[in-house]
């Protein structure tokens, strides 16, 4: 009678056992089907938002802007990165402006400081040029 009581506890933690990591299972497929449903698109506007919410701030120089690309170079402790940020959605905004910009700031995740951006929705790190007399003053 003991040997059958033991066989049973032993065949109901297997089956506890099994539920468990099939609970599991279904746990994480959900999650990756959720995530897999973000479009890319979204899934940067999340990151940009995360960075202006979060991010430090610090100065970097623009390196080269083409194909809707802009590349540029900061320093955070000492190191020095090189990054890029695709800011080809902000092409129709008249206020995205890099004419004449060689210096602008950078936002970085701390923990991980090769994450950055120049440019989002609600931030920008692009830097204006104070003009020091009206376009119309006389230069003479």
């Amino acid at each position: 009678m003991t040997s059958l009581s033991i066989s049973l506890t032993a065949a109901e933690l297997i089956t506890i056992g099994l539920a468990a990591v099939l609970v599991a299972l279904l746990f994480l497929g959900y999650r990756a089907w959720r995530r897999s449903k973000i479009t890319p698109e979204e899934r940067e506007r999340r990151r940009c938002a995360r960075l202006v919410a979060n991010g430090k701030i610090t100065d970097s120089m623009l390196v080269e802007i083409r194909e809707g690309l802009v590349f540029y170079s900061y320093s955070v402790r000492g190191l020095e990165y090189t990054a890029s940020q695709d800011i080809s959605r902000f092409a129709s905004d008249p206020s995205v402006d890099f004419s004449g910009v060689s210096a602008m700031s950078v936002k970085y995740d701390p923990r991980n400081p090769s994450n950055s951006i120049v440019l989002a929705e609600a931030w920008s790190g692009l830097r204006r040029v104070a003009r020091l007399l009206p376009e119309n003053h006389p230069h003479g």
